[in-house]
Formats: C-alpha cells, sequence, structure tokens
C-alpha cells in the first residue's frame, strides 16, 4: 500500500452530477471518505461535493501531498515499512497473495508510489521497477527510505494522466491507493495505463471499497450507519477560504470501475475485498477492527490487458 503515500492528479468532468447542488458543511461534519491521514492543513477547510477542474485537481493533490508527506510517514512509515508492498490497511500483501505474479525480469510501473516501498519490493524479485508520483514531498521520503534500505529504484515525478512513456513501455503497473481514487476522470487513467502497457501485461490498482463511500469517515460505531448516497458520484472538495480546493477525492461505484477497464479495453480478472484479518488491531483513519469485520474497506481489481491474439 505504499502507494496510498502519494496520489497523482485530478481531472475535470465528473458525471452523474444530477440535479444536487454543492453544499458547503463544516470539515467536522463530514470527513473524506477514504483520505489515510488525520492531519489537515492549518486553516480548517470548507467540505462540498462538487466537479473540478483538471488544473485545480492537479494543484490541490500536489499541494496536499507535499504538505502531509512528513507526517504521513511519521503516523504510517512503519506499517508500510521500507521494502514491501502492502496493498491495504488490511494488512494484504503481495509477498502472501502474489497478485502481480511472478516479475522477475519484467517492466513494472508503480502510479502514486509515494515512498517506493511496494517498488523496492518488487526490485528485489527481480523486477525492472520506475516509481512515479505527483508529489516531490512524497519522493523525498522515496530518497530517504531508499538510502535507509540500500536499494535504489528510478524516481519520476509526474502525471499519472499523462504519463511520460512510450506505448508498450511496461509489462505490469500497479497501485496501493495511488493515483486512481484523486482522478476525477478515471476512464482517462485508465486508457493511459492501457497505452503504455504490452498486450498481455497486467492492470491491478487498490482503492477504497466504493461501498465505504455511504458511511461518514468514522472509525467506531458512527461510520457504521450509511447517510450519503452510494450513487452521488460528485468529488468530496475540500476548500480554503476563497474556495480554492486544497484536497480532492473522487468516488465510483463497482459497476462504474468496471465499465471503465472495458471500455480501456482491459479484461478484469478479479476484484478481491481483504478481510479484516484475526489479531489485526490496528486503527488506520476510517479503517478499524470494527468496521473492518463487517463491511469491506478495500477492492483490489486485477486486470489484464488482453495479449495478442
Amino acid at each position: 500500500m505504499d502507494s496510498v503515500l502519494a496520489h497523482v492528479s485530478l481531472r475535470a468532468g465528473v458525471h452523474g452530477t444530477g440535479d444536487h447542488p454543492p453544499a458547503v458543511v463544516p470539515v467536522t461534519a463530514i470527513r473524506t471518505v477514504a483520505r489515510m491521514n488525520e492531519h489537515p492543513p492549518p486553516s480548517e477547510p470548507a467540505v462540498t461535493r462538487r466537479t473540478v477542474s483538471d488544473t485545480e485537481g492537479r494543484a490541490a493533490s500536489r499541494h496536499w501531498w507535499d504538505h502531509d508527506a512528513d507526517s504521513y510517514q511519521k503516523e504510517h512509515g512503519a506499517f508500510l515499512g521500507d521494502v514491501d508492498l502492502v496493498w491495504c490497511p488490511e494488512g494484504l500483501r503481495e509477498a502472501d497473495v502474489g497478485l502481480l505474479g511472478d516479475v522477475n525480469g519484467k517492466r513494472v510501473l508503480e502510479l502514486g508510489c509515494g515512498a517506493a516501498a511496494g517498488s523496492r519490493w518488487l526490485d528485489g524479485r527481480g523486477a525492472k521497477v520506475t516509481a512515479l508520483d505527483l508529489s516531490a514531498g512524497m519522493l523525498r521520503h522515496a530518497k530517504l527510505a531508499a538510502d535507509r534500505s540500500g536499494v535504489h529504484v528510478p524516481l519520476v515525478q509526474a502525471d499519472a494522466l499523462a504519463l511520460p512513456f512510450g506505448a508498450g513501455a511496461f509489462d505490469t503497473v500497479h497501485t496501493a491507493f495511488g493515483a486512481v481514487p484523486f482522478v476525477v476522470d478515471s476512464a482517462a487513467l485508465m486508457r493511459e495505463v492501457f497505452r503504455v502497457l504490452r498486450p498481455g501485461g497486467a492492470w491491478v490498482f487498490a482503492v477504497t471499497h466504493p461501498m465505504r463511500w455511504v458511511f461518514l469517515d468514522d472509525s467506531g460505531e458512527g461510520g457504521l450507519v450509511a447517510v450519503h448516497s452510494y450513487f452521488d458520484r460528485r468529488p468530496y472538495v475540500e476548500e480554503d477560504s476563497a474556495g480554492v480546493p486544497t484536497y480532492i477525492e473522487a468516488h465510483r461505484t463497482i459497476g462504474d470501475r468496471v465499465r471503465e477497464l472495458s471500455a480501456a479495453g482491459f479484461v478484469l480478472h478479479d476484484v478481491v475485498e481483504p478481510e479484516w484479518p484475526p489479531g489485526h488491531e490496528e486503527t488506520w483513519g476510517q479503517w478499524s477492527p470494527l468496521r473492518g469485520r463487517l463491511i469491506p474497506g478495500t477492492a483490489v481489481f486485477v486486470a489484464q490487458r488482453p495479449p495478442v491474439p
């Protein structure tokens, strides 16, 4: 889940807005559904659900994760490790589940890599990895972790919607909570990933389980009551006093994800919904033993660009 550390850019154009006008409420009344940290900017933001432009989204994501990188790593770095690929707060590890398959000798791209622990772990399995993130703050932590571990991988600062690679450059692309939840036009991201994958290549990404969007971001009993429409696809937006977005996160239903993948040309092989493991008592934002034992918190989509016939 190292990609939880650093999320990539957003894009204009949210569908499914319906007749719901943006409603601004105090941040204490509703908190982001999938955000992984509890360290808001110094000025308390207002919260709304509304469309955003690509420029707004990219600026908000880069600023937020640059600002939050130090506190995020301090709070979650030990759980994620310096050389490990943890898919989610439930603690699902690639070493145990093998969702990426045999990566030895394969060209692997990690989107929204954050501190790039996942890429360093794959490097140790013989993969030829590239770790990409929008946030310079997160990539700084990737460099620090590389120095600590002695495992150095190529780091690239770029937008997930405009990958600086040629067609068919990679055998595998993956992310654990990076990029996908923070791109409003995630269908465009799917097309971009399809472009840089070779035929037969794998695309595996973990996101907050879409069902979590009906609940408040509360790890306790308050987070067990459905209060939001599952079908409200307007982005969650935090704004400063001038109305400038400071944090943005987008929601898609399970069906939306399936259709995005299919429209891009992918074949979906699996959707993994990790169960909360016995003995795991750590709380991470909205993820907790109480909620995890009752409702899924993560969905991992396992897809493939079809091989050439």
